[in-house]
């Protein structure tokens, strides 16, 4: 007698679901995964091997750094979900996802205050060239004499590009120092009380310190410009803690090597993690690896969402976390 047919949700029900790992995760994160999907990293695949599994991979996990073109989407007939580690994706064409219907989801709210955090850390130490002060006193000149003045934070005016989530939070923390805020956007804000200037040229003009908060993409490349930096001035001071391609960096070490503006502190870079040679030979300017949101906590909550999202698409739940 021939056994009943097998219901044909239950090989998909029953077989672990095949994912590209695009970039090196965290191991605790790769455990996970591994337990819960048939996970493989395009590390160690070759065209051949990336070609075989092809119509088997139904999802993609990468971070805010990975990139996803419509030519690889292309290539993955089945895929469904890209999770991104992270809250920027302007990595991922966007358009050829939605046109191909594949959910894409992310981390975002997540790391708010440790980013907002950071970028008045970064303001703080160009401002007040903490770094170099360091070196100062390691090297033995405070015996020869006083470190030279530096310039106040508080009190100053405060300029910020792109008001969203991190940008309001940056905000918050600079009215602690008594600065006057103003902010440029897509529109105004009409919740906010913080002056408004319609394109990125008069709020430098206007203020001392810029801080990058905005999204990455087309319209925000090189958006912050030479022209832009000589309205800062050679007593301004600019933060970027969003992404490296919103600044054109050539024109930032012009900047900085010739005094244009006063300082600047640099969280994010065009080609990560390859920092060009003149900003490393700058002393004006203080450098960190994109590490604005990586404090454990956060780091910790991040992982739990990519997880959550991608276990909840395929569970057949809403994702906690897509992109809008």
């Amino acid at each position: 007698m021939k056994s009943a047919a097998t219901p044909p949700c239950w090989n998909k029900r029953m077989t672990k679901p095949a994912v590209l790992l695009l970039s090196r995760l965290p191991e605790a994160l790769g455990e996970r995964l591994r337990a819960r999907f048939d996970c493989h990293e395009q590390a160690q695949l070759d065209t051949a091997g990336l070609q075989a599994l092809a119509p088997l991979l139904r999802g993609i996990v990468a971070t805010g750094e990975s990139v996803v073109t419509r030519e690889l989407m292309g290539r993955l007939p089945a895929l469904e979900i890209i999770s991104v580690l992270g809250v920027g994706y302007d990595g991922i064409d966007m358009e050829a996802a939605r046109k191909r219907g594949i959910c894409v989801t992310h981390t975002p709210g997540i790391s708010t205050n440790d980013i907002a955090d950071f970028a008045m850390a970064l303001l703080l130490s160009a401002a007040r060239q903490v770094i170099s002060a360091d070196r100062f006193v390691r090297r033995g000149d405070w015996s020869a004499g006083r470190y030279p003045m530096t310039r106040s934070v508080s009190g100053a005016r405060l300029g910020i590009v792109g008001l969203g989530r991190i940008g309001t939070a940056v905000a918050s923390r600079a009215l602690a120092f008594g600065m006057d805020i103003a902010y440029t956007g897509r529109a105004p804000k009409a919740d906010v009380a913080y002056r408004w200037c319609s394109d990125t040229l008069s709020l430098a003009a206007s203020v001392d310190f810029l801080v990058v908060c905005a999204s990455a993409g087309p319209a925000t490349r090189a958006l912050i410009n030479g022209e832009v930096l000589a309205a800062l001035g050679p007593a301004g001071v600019l933060v970027n803690v969003a992404r490296g391609s919103i600044v054109d960096e050539q024109a930032l070490v012009a900047a900085l090597r010739e005094r244009k503006i006063l300082a600047a502190g640099l969280d994010v870079f065009c080609d990560e993690p390859r920092v060009p040679a003149e900003l490393l030979e700058l002393e004006n300017v203080v450098l960190t690896p994109h590490m604005a949101s990586t404090t454990g906590a956060t780091v910790q909550a991040m992982l739990d969402l990519t997880f959550a999202n991608l276990a909840a698409h395929f569970d057949g739940l809403p994702v906690p976390a897509p992109v809008a």
